[in-house]
């Protein structure tokens, strides 16, 4: 059976009104007022972390690779343009071979023209103890060649929901591609 144009148009309208008188009628409150205790969350604490990040690129199974760039990165002093993607150990000292735990997934961009600098967006997973399964986002500015870089923490899972606070980063020991970094993390929590 052959439906003419008229019909369609027909059917379409009968369609649409409909979903414009159930869209009226609906409750269109969409956003409802909790209490932290209604949620569970009662006493807000401080935590400080302190792990070392293991950002390795020279070596045979790097745990950061560039994936991509402009045609002009590799010519720019500040390596303007490049992107890449990490997966790097955290480590309870400065060892590599330090107890683990938990991992530093993410992404780095140098975006300045005139100064080494990253902006880095990273997830810090937790794998160990009461904390494992949780994660913390830290999210700004990186100009790495500083001594000291603070960076804000700006939200979590798990424990970590409703988090916020600040890093302090510190490169522990560097060959100008692979880093050891020391964190330390104030973290706002419930």
């Amino acid at each position: 059976m052959a439906f003419s144009l008229a019909k369609i148009i027909i059917l379409f309208t009968i369609l649409f009104s409909a979903v414009v008188i159930h869209s009226a009628d609906a409750d269109e409150s969409y956003a409802t007022t909790l209490s932290l205790d209604e949620l569970g969350l009662k006493t807000e604490k401080l935590t400080r972390f302190r792990f070392y990040l293991h950002d390795l690129v020279e070596v045979p199974n790097p745990t950061a690779v560039r994936v991509a760039g402009a045609a002009t990165s590799d010519q720019s002093p500040t390596f303007f343009g490049a992107v890449l993607v990490f997966d790097d150990a955290l480590t309870n000292g400065p060892s590599l071979t330090s107890e683990l735990v938990g991992l530093a997934q993410g992404m780095y961009a140098f975006t300045s023209l005139e100064e080494m600098s990253l902006l880095q967006a990273m997830n810090i997973i937790f794998t160990e103890a009461k904390y494992n399964g949780s994660s913390i986002t830290v999210l700004g500015r990186n100009p790495f060649l500083h001594k000291v870089r603070e960076m804000p923490i700006v939200g979590g899972t798990g424990a970590f929901r409703f988090a916020r606070g600040y890093a302090l980063i510190r490169t522990f020991t560097s060959n100008q591609r692979d880093a050891n970094v020391e964190c330390d993390l104030y973290v706002l929590h419930y």
